[in-house]
């Protein structure tokens, strides 16, 4: 990595969403969808589409060097169901979607131009219902099908390459020091011209909370929900000091008139009832289960629960099961396991859960049949493969965990967690040219281009007259120099 101040090109390569962090504290007065202004179509971005996803893809390799992600496949799966559950459901044409989960317990979430869509750790907690939840999700899809990206870019564009550039520079502070000095720098850049991007700003805001609106209802979801999530909220930051704001409010600023909105518009459609979503309040809890200081501190909170109230007696019951596997306590997990499993018996995550249990009982023979014979009823699913593939490793089976993970990795190229168990398993397994291979792939889903290089360059030693596996590494090499190129031109 070059160590030198970027060039506005170059910074633009590790920049967050410009809309999600200059947003003003206020939002126009909209009192119905009428009176929010018109943007303009998409069809006269200044960026393309396919511009937008690569900017996008530049920006995630870089972020995920930077940030502590969750490498946490359940969760991933459930989130990415419920997120293309409401792509389905919204206007969103490039449907091309990533998704990263930051291992933060603020109440954040972002949406980076091409299709990249993140949520901090926090947020799960925080959300009480999936409706809730999902309400941010379909706030941020809605950034992406108006591609506000590319439209605050072409405002700052206009107003001169100054002003593009001091943008730019805040977008980078944001994310690496701290929201306040981004918007410091920003503020500073900007001027005269202020005044117009945060009208711009507001009017993407409201533009954002009208078209996620439509896309929560459409997708079967109540839209009472909307206010009510921003109202609590708006409630958290009057017991806060100012610079404990949650960092969702920094960069998405709620005030009164914006819930009075959000729920005038929720008006204009029917409410939908909806009973607590299991699936959702099962991953509350595993995110929960991560938050706690130590296993026993999670078990006491557990049992809090369980003994208080709870939004879901059952979610609280598969978090204790978490808990007591993590603090050593293998049979009083695998009991309490049982009292919620009987009448669930395809659940992904009880079938996990079961196998984690005979791993900690040191007998994987189990714990492998467990994996196997729900594997049958669903080849190919992740959360379910990685696990299987973990159990193999830690029954002392490399050779056949590698063949697991090795074909997983053609239908999930994008999760670094399973090139990082793919490198330790071909490691044991002897195949070390597969170990630098598949380090390199882990190294550059985390913009670690050189590291990559470097693996690449071993493995590329190793191959003797395997003419073959020479010839994809020697593209793998060259597909390092394009990102480089790219990178370089922003």
């Amino acid at each position: 990595m070059h160590h030198r101040w970027p060039r506005i090109a170059s910074v633009a390569r590790r920049l967050s969403l410009v809309l999600c962090l200059a947003l003003p504290p206020t939002l126009w007065a909209v009192t119905e969808d009428l009176k929010i202004p018109n943007l303009g179509e998409s069809s006269t971005s200044l960026f393309s589409p396919d511009y937008e996803y690569r900017l996008g893809r530049m920006w995630l390799r870089s972020f995920r060097g930077q940030a502590p992600l969750m490498n946490d496949p359940l969760l991933h799966s459930y989130l990415e169901s419920l997120v293309f559950e409401l792509v389905q459901h919204s206007e969103l044409q490039d449907r091309r979607i990533e998704l990263v989960i930051v291992d933060n317990p603020t109440i954040n979430a972002f949406a980076v131009p091409g299709g990249v869509i993140g949520v901090h750790s926090g947020l799960f907690q925080y959300a009480e219902t999936e409706d809730e939840f999902a309400t941010v999700m379909a706030h941020e899809i809605a950034h992406l099908s108006q591609r506000h990206f590319s439209r605050r870019m072409e405002l700052a564009q206009e107003q001169g390459p100054m002003q593009l550039a001091g943008l730019l520079a805040g977008v980078l502070l944001a994310a690496t020091v701290g929201t306040d000095a981004g918007m410091a720098a920003m503020s500073a850049a900007q001027g005269l011209a202020q005044d117009a991007q945060l009208r711009y700003s507001r009017a993407n805001e409201a533009e954002a909370d009208r078209v996620g609106l439509r896309t929560l209802y459409n997708a079967g979801m109540d839209p009472y929900a909307a206010p009510q999530m921003f109202e609590r909220m708006y409630a958290a930051t009057r017991y806060s000091q100012s610079d404990r704001v949650p960092e969702f409010l920094r960069t998405h600023p709620l005030s009164e008139k914006r819930i009075a909105d959000t729920r005038t518009r929720a008006m204009q459609y029917p409410k939908r009832i909806r009973s607590v979503s299991t699936d959702y309040q099962l991953m509350r809890a595993r995110v929960a289960m991560h938050a706690a200081k130590t296993p026993e501190e999670a078990v006491a909170i557990f049992r809090g629960e369980l003994e208080g109230e709870t939004l879901s007696e059952e979610a609280a019951t598969y978090g204790l099961v978490l808990a007591l596997t993590a603090a050593g306590r293998p049979d009083e997990a695998a009991l309490t396991l049982d009292s919620i499993w009987s009448g669930h018996s395809d659940r992904i995550e009880y079938v996990i859960a079961s196998a984690e249990i005979d791993l900690a009982r040191d007998n994987p023979r189990r714990a492998l049949a467990t994996l196997e014979r729900r594997l049958k009823l669903s080849p190919g699913n992740h959360p379910l493969t990685m696990a299987y593939a973990n159990a193999l490793h830690l029954a002392g089976a490399p050779h056949l965990a590698e063949a697991v993970l090795d074909e997983q990795s053609h239908q999930v190229s994008n999760d670094p967690g399973l090139w990082y168990l793919l490198a330790e398993v071909q490691g044991l397994a002897g195949n070390i040219v597969g170990l630098h291979r598949s380090r390199a792939e882990y190294f550059i889903l985390i913009n670690a281009l050189d590291s990559a290089e470097r693996q690449l360059t071993y493995a590329q030693n190793l191959v003797g007259t395997d003419f073959t596996t020479s010839a994809l590494i020697n593209e793998r090499l060259r597909d390092i120099q394009d990102m480089r190129a790219e990178m370089d031109r922003g």
